[in-house]
Parts: structure tokens; sequence; C-alpha cells
């Protein structure tokens, strides 16, 4: 089975397990593991901020973003295909007390003037909005990435309203790939930034948040109260280090076969439509009259595994572990 189900499903190679056992470890709990003291000042040197903190999760660390920067009662926007709001288990209320006010921009991206429009009133009767989130890429939209302009424009419109701005870069490399855009550009326009490492980099898990000296300071403790403090992390954080210093530019290869993929999928005759490909997500709209369950098991029975995403939608996302030769199968497929 070809497994086009997420990039999470990816294996750390034998370089990496090689880089992993000879990883020198303490415990993270009492700040004294090596390596993970290095991962962490290796990705926030990479974005120009002064210090970021090691995570469990993706969904872990926008959580505790957002209870750093919040305050129970308060309104953060994001859009409404966002995975802080639809994929976190409603965290922002059951952790924060935070609701959402959301963007329904068809493009599936905020854009700075949808901010603006959104902002409530200074006025008792109203949550106050101190918070924006943003996803690059932007998954349910097929994996597009934002233009360095437009976050920048975003970044203005938070600070001239007195409200933070925190990306969930869950793929922002994938996003920095493609755009040229060096991570330490992109850092000045964002107050806090989640960058996944068990995606497309391949490391077997571990997420790192990204901010000021003060900002870490107390994601800290929050971490602590989430259950989220491990002890000898450096194995995992070796991976991190591995996968940022040796996956980053092979992630094009992801993107030019996810594009190849894409223009498979276009000529079936029960798939509609294939959202443009921008980085290494596949969305396809199957056509009502077959449904999604039907493609999904049609690509099963041919050895491919894909998810269902929505009601109308399937999605397939090309990784490390896709090879020249798994692509070649699928482009030589009769269905």
């Amino acid at each position: 089975m070809i497994d086009f189900r997420s990039d999470t499903v990816t294996q750390p190679t034998e370089q990496m397990l090689d880089f992993m056992l000879r990883a020198k470890v303490g415990d993270d709990v009492f700040h004294d593991d090596p390596t993970t003291l290095e991962l962490e000042r290796f990705g926030a040197e990479m974005f120009g901020k002064e210090a970021a903190l090691f995570c469990a999760s993706g969904t872990m660390s926008n959580q505790i973003a957002i209870k750093v920067h919040t305050r129970p009662g308060d309104e953060m926007i994001c859009h409404e295909n966002a995975h802080v709001y639809r994929y976190e288990g409603g965290g922002m209320a059951f952790n924060s007390g935070v609701s959402p006010k959301l963007v329904n921009n068809p493009s599936g991206k905020i854009e700075a003037t949808d901010i603006a429009d959104l902002i409530n009133p200074d006025d008792p009767h109203y949550p106050q909005t101190v918070l924006v989130s943003l996803e690059d890429t932007a998954n349910r939209a097929g994996g597009i990435y934002y233009d360095i302009h437009e976050v920048e424009r975003i970044y203005h419109v938070c600070k001239q309203n007195g409200l933070m701005l925190h990306v969930d870069g869950a793929r922002i490399f994938n996003a920095l790939t493609e755009t040229g855009v060096d991570p330490a550009v992109y850092g000045q326009f964002a107050d806090s930034i989640s960058i996944c490492l068990s995606k497309g980099l391949g490391a077997p898990a571990g997420t790192l948040l990204i901010g000021n000296q003060e900002f870490i300071r107390q994601a800290i403790r929050v971490r602590k109260v989430f259950g989220g403090g491990m002890r000898q992390t450096g194995y995992y954080a070796a991976a991190g280090i591995y996968a940022l210093q040796n996956n980053i530019l092979r992630l094009k290869e992801d993107h030019l076969k996810a594009v190849r993929i894409g223009k498979v999928l276009s000529k079936l005759p029960w798939v509609n439509t294939v959202l443009p490909v921008q980085t290494n997500i596949i969305l396809a709209e199957i056509d009502p009259g077959y449904t999604v369950e039907n493609a999904i098991n049609t690509l099963q029975k041919h050895g491919i595994a894909c998810l269902a995403f929505g009601k109308t939608r399937i999605r397939l996302v090309t990784h490390l572990g896709i090879t020249d030769e798994d692509v070649e199968y699928v482009e030589n497929l009769k269905i």
C-alpha cells in the first residue's frame, strides 16, 4: 500500500536514526538536556527569535501559544478551516476559555482586510479581540501558502490594533521552500510560530514553539500544566536537528510529485476537479454520484491509501516516504 494519507506517516531514515542514537541527553524538565537545548537555539536563530521550546506536538504548541497570548473570555481571529479551530478538540475553549471569531475567506487564507473588519470595539458587551492565528500552509485549502507581503500586512494590522499574531507553521517549510523567503525574514512578522518536525521533515515527533524570551518563559509554565514536561527529549530533539539540517530542501521533491499525482487524479472520470497544487497536498473534489467512500475504496483496491476530507473531497499528501517509483505506479494505473 502506498500511503498518501498524511506526511505524518513518515519513518525516520537510517541516517536520522543513527543521529538519534548518538544524541547526548539529560533531563529536559531540569533544562539540562543538551541536545534539546541545541535544537531550541537552532530553531530560534533560524527565525530570528530569542528562544524556542520543544513540545510534543503541533496541537500542544498551538494551544500553549493561545494560552500565553490570551486570558479567559478573550477572542481570537482565525480562518474557519484553521487547524486550531477544527482539529484541536476545542482546545482554545477548553484550555484557555477563548472564543473564536471566524474568517470565511474563500481563498482558505486570512487577509489583512478580514482582520480589520472583525476586531471587536472596546465595549464590555463583546469579548476582547487579542489574538490572530494564521496557518501556513493552509491544510484545508490544499496546502496553499502565504505571500510574505500579506503576512507583513497582517502583522501590521495586528500591531496597529494591539493584537498578537501566532503562526501555526506546521508546514511552514513547505511554504518557504516555494517562496524562497528566509525564515528570519518571516519571523519578523509573527509574535510566535510553531514549526512541526514530524511532517515533511520526517522526524518521529515534536514541534518547536518560537518567540521572545518572556513568551517562552511563560510557555514553559503552560507546557508543564498541560503535562508536556518530558525527560530525555534529546533523542527526539536529535531527529529534529537532523531534519532541519538535511530535510528542508528536499521538500521541493514532494511538491513536484504532488503536481504529478494531481494531474492523474484530474483525469479520473469520478473526479470533478483538483484544487491547484502548490505544495505537498492534493485535494480532489469527487462527483456526488460516485461518493467519497467509493473513491477511497477504488484507490485502496489499487494499493493507494488516502483520506476523506469532508463530504465531497479526498486528500492525498506526498512526503519523503513516497518514491519516484510510487508516483510512476500511480501515473500508469488503469482506473
